[in-house]
């Protein structure tokens, strides 16, 4: 990461010649000075027959005669040529991360531990609970803290309190930490590619309830966990990352919840970091990942 502020310009478009050379050309023609880049290309298949391009690229801020609103103005028409999806963002504002639990600890732990060290340069305007379980150590990080119960009988008010609230704190991105409720798809339609799953599984094998004890029944040598995008089809969001630990017959399935405990912190804060440092590009189900 570069200690000098830069803008990040995430984009995919339908591939073409003279993509890179259009775009790089605009930031040279501005005196723009490029710190990474990253390309990809992804072949043409049935649905998109010209197949599609994606990049990343980071621009050092005082590089550039105008701020960000003035670059979108000016790059908008170069954008509409390439029939692209794009964003560009600024290194010195902090992302706003409101986070969800309900009652296991270890990724809420996790998240705040690397927030409070800065790993995780963010905003975490608060947290919200489908229990008050975790209440006592949020607020002791001085951070608020919103109990919203859910039930069979209230889950279409809840999760419009839910909604109120993220929107009324400024949230850019909703992290379910061990969320232990299913979204409505309306909040889901909401904010597609802002909200962020971790999944006790290695997705998308072993869904639903108690997986580990799926994967110990089967006898599997790998367990693992999976980031994703949440959507209104439960756990079938586009992927962001996972990882795996190899176990073996000795490892008992209290073993295997420990391993899957310590997989699942671990993939959350690099899936977030990756979402939050616009590495991420997504277009339907399928995600290109820059690390």
């Amino acid at each position: 990461m570069h200690r000098e502020r830069f803008y990040t310009l995430s984009a995919s478009c339908p591939d073409r010649t003279g993509i890179v050379a259009k775009v790089s050309g605009f930031i040279a023609e501005h005196k723009g000075w490029i710190l990474e880049t990253a390309l990809h290309a992804e072949p043409a298949v049935e649905a998109d027959k010209r197949g599609r391009y994606f990049m990343r690229i980071e621009i050092r801020a005082d590089s550039l005669p105008f701020m960000l609103s003035e670059f979108r103005e000016r790059f908008r028409p170069i954008a509409e040529e390439l029939q692209m999806d794009w964003k560009i963002t600024d290194s010195a504002v902090k992302k706003r991360v409101v986070v969800l639990v309900s009652k296991q600890e270890h990724c809420l732990y996790d998240l705040l531990a690397r927030w409070q060290s800065k790993e995780l340069d963010i905003e975490i305007p608060c947290v919200i609970s489908n229990h008050d379980t975790f209440r006592g150590v949020v607020e002791w990080h001085g951070i608020p803290f919103h109990h919203v119960p859910v039930t069979a009988d209230n889950k279409a008010a809840a999760y419009a309190e839910v909604q109120r609230i993220f929107e009324e704190v400024h949230g850019d991105t909703m992290v379910l930490a061990r969320y232990m409720q299913i979204l409505s798809p309306d909040l889901c339609a909401a904010y597609p590619g802002r909200i962020i799953n971790i999944h006790h599984s290695f997705l998308p094998s072993f869904v639903g309830a108690k997986p580990y004890h799926q994967a110990y029944d089967k006898g599997v040598k790998l367990i693992g966990a999976t980031c994703h995008y949440v959507t209104a089809d439960l756990d079938q969001g586009p992927i962001i990352e996972q990882d795996v630990i190899r176990i073996d017959h000795s490892d008992a399935v209290e073993d295997m919840v420990r391993y899957g405990k310590d997989i699942e912190k671990t993939v959350l804060a690099r899936g977030l970091r990756y979402h939050l440092e616009d590495r991420v590009l997504v277009h339907g189900n399928k995600t290109i990942v820059f690390r």
